[in-house]
Order: C-alpha cells, then sequence, then structure tokens
C-alpha cells in the first residue's frame, strides 16, 4: 500500500505547500525546521485541510483530486492522526479512550480491538485509569493505541515523543516500529530530533519553506547533505565559501581555499573545476582541538588558530575558534577542563577530510 500526494496549498501571500511525493509501508520521516510546512501537510492529508489543488491517494482509493471534485471526509479516510499536544478525553477512563472510535463495532469485538493495542503498547494495566492517573509515556502509549485501534489505513504522528525523556523515546519507537512490522501500513511521522530520524525512519522527506528540498535514506539526507539548508537542519554549524585550487581524483579529494584567506582545507572530491567556487559544512561536534601542534595523524587538516570563547549549552562546550575563519567546536565539559581551555589560547584545529560537505 502506498502513499501518493501531489498537492498545492496556499496559507498566505508569502507561504505556499507545493509539493509531490510517494511513501511506502514503513515510517516516512518529515523533518523540517518550524514553518517549513510538516503540519499544513498532515492536516491536507488528514483531511482537516482542504488543498487548493492536487491528489491524494492509498492504494487505490482516492481521498482528494480537485480534478474529478473527490474531497472524503475526514472521518471516512481511515487515517490515524496522533498530535503533539495530545487529545485524550480527560473524563474517560483510557479504555474508554480506546473505545471511543470503535462504536460501530459490538462489544466484544471492540473488548478484544481494544485489549490487543493495549497490550502491544503496554497500557493493558492501565485501562481502568483515566489520563491524568498514568504517567507521560503512559498517555502517549494511549494516543498512538486510540489512533491505531481503529484499524488505519495511513498513520501520520506529529511529532508525538517531543515531550518524553530519551529512555521512555526510545521504548515507544521500538514497541511502534514492532507494531508497524505486522501491519505494514505507511506512517508519516514529523520530527526535528536527528536521533528520532535515524531510529525509526527507513526514508526521509526534508521541507523547507514549503517545498521537498530532500529525500532517501536518513544517512543519505543527513549524513550527507548536498544542499545547505538541509545541512544546517541536520546540525552542520559551521559554513565556508571557498576556491577549488587543486582536485586529486586518484584519491578522491580536492583541496580548497577559504574565501578571503590563505587557508587549505582538503575536502572530498566533487565535480567542480580549479578555480570554482564551492560552499564547504563541517559539524561542529566533527572538528577535534588540540593545545599542542599534533603530528602523526591521518587526518588531512590541521589549522593553527587562537580560541575566541567559550561557554556552556546544556552538556556541550561551545569554543568559537579564529584559524584564518571563524570555526564552532563541541566538546564536552571534561575535555575543555582537562585542556584547559580559555579565551586567546593558542588552539589547534583538526578535521577530517571526510567531516568537510560540499554543498549547494
Amino acid at each position: 500500500m502506498t502513499l501518493a500526494v501531489s498537492i498545492r496549498k496556499r496559507l498566505s501571500p508569502a507561504f505556499e505547500l507545493d509539493l509531490a511525493f510517494r511513501a511506502g509501508r514503513g515510517v516516512t520521516i518529515v523533518f523540517g525546521a518550524s514553518g517549513s510546512g510538516k503540519t499544513t501537510l498532515l492536516q491536507c492529508l488528514s483531511g482537516l485541510l482542504r488543498p487548493d489543488a492536487g491528489r491524494i491517494s492509498i492504494g487505490d482509493a482516492v481521498l482528494f483530486d480537485s480534478g474529478s471534485g473527490v474531497d472524503v471526509p475526514a472521518r471516512r479516510r481511515r487515517i490515524g492522526y496522533v498530535f503533539q499536544h495530545l487529545a485524550l478525553f480527560p473524563h474517560l477512563s483510557i479504555a474508554g479512550n480506546l473505545q471511543y472510535g470503535l462504536t460501530h463495532l459490538a462489544p466484544a469485538a471492540r473488548r478484544a480491538r481494544m485489549t490487543a493495542v493495549a497490550e502491544a503498547f503496554r497500557i493493558a494495566h492501565t485501562l481502568d485509569r483515566r489520563p491524568a492517573d498514568v504517567s507521560g509515556g503512559e498517555r502517549q502509549r494511549a494516543a498512538l493505541a486510540r489512533a491505531l485501534v481503529t484499524d488505519p489505513a495511513l498513520l501520520l504522528l506529529d511529532e508525538p515523543l517531543s515531550a518524553l525523556d530519551h529512555p521512555t523515546q526510545a521504548r515507544i519507537i521500538d514497541d511502534l516500529r514492532a507494531w508497524n512490522a505486522a501491519q505494514q501500513i505507511p506512517i508519516l511521522y514529523v520530527t526535528h530530533a536527528q536521533r528520532e530520524a535515524f531510529a525509526l525512519g527507513e526514508h526521509v522527506l526534508v521541507l523547507d519553506q514549503g517545498r521537498l528540498v530532500a529525500e532517501g535514506t536518513p544517512h543519505e539526507v543527513l549524513e550527507a547533505p548536498t544542499h545547505e539548508r538541509v545541512a544546517a537542519l541536520a546540525g552542520f554549524e559551521n559554513f565556508f565559501d571557498a576556491v577549488v585550487v587543486d582536485r586529486r581524483p586518484d584519491a578522491g579529494t580536492m583541496q580548497c581555499r577559504l574565501a578571503g584567506t590563505s587557508v587549505e582545507i582538503e575536502a572530498p572530491l566533487a565535480a567542480h573545476a580549479p578555480g570554482a567556487g564551492v560552499r564547504l559544512a563541517v559539524r561542529a561536534g566533527d572538528i577535534l582541538l588540540a593545545t599542542e601542534e599534533p603530528h602523526g595523524l591521518s587526518a588531512r587538516n590541521v589549522l593553527p588558530g587562537r580560541l575566541l570563547s567559550l561557554s556552556r549549552e546544556g552538556p556541550t562546550m561551545v569554543a568559537c575558534a579564529e584559524a584564518g575563519a571563524r570555526f564552532v567546536v563541541h566538546l564536552t565539559p571534561t575535555a575543555a577542563s582537562a585542556l584547559q581551555l580559555a579565551a586567546g589560547r593558542p588552539v589547534w584545529l583538526i578535521i577530517k577530510t571526510h567531516s568537510c560537505r560540499v554543498v549547494s
């Protein structure tokens, strides 16, 4: 069963969702910054928002087609939708919430369907309790179970785990993956967390300003981005304009000089001739710092510089260093303490060739 989408929806003079894609059985991650159109896409698919034009189908079932006037009501689309902010009925028990959409079934069938999904998501022990009387993880499991108990043909998840701690997220992701291995329906999972994309996603769609700018496996899209906007979303903090000064096809590398500097960096080979301008991206966490000039390294880029600033952001120390150009470097508090880092101290930046990405 495949979800096929080709839609256009203008929300304002400044924003229009305009994209086309296909999503097969399994989890497709919808990735993008706030305001990129992720939630608007889910609302169009669910029937909560009507596209201006286009077509939406799941297998042979056409849900929307502006050309032929088809627009199946949301209640008849067989789509499960879990919002970021849970919409469990507080006055009903977990059992009451799970059975809410099953009134068309006989009581015995309702109980059997509810029990099966409750056991799959490990909330059978909460069925007699109300949402306020269970943990956050159990409420999230109940929301997923309520969406799945109706046997949907498509599941839409809008950042459903963002409020939970990582261990709880991991356990729910494992249960969702196991459930879908048996059901084999398309799942669109909206997130801005790379960890969730790698843990759950088989395919990734990257949205930017209402357009699809990249798609592929999580590794292809997030670890080896070819577009600067995608690289920024994927956690690359350093971007530099550079000029190709030499190509080494036999080694699969090229030498680039950072614009306005004499600093040269070896990067993976790309289809650019000497003299061509390129854009390089480097993750802050892929840069090593040394307080003594290193020797005998496999890394090809060793840049002398000076530490400009050092600050803490949560569990990460963020260093800003000048090495012909300005670099942002991430390291652990333990490493920063052991190196006795302080503003003004001479440092060396160490960057592997394949930590440099050539982006458009």
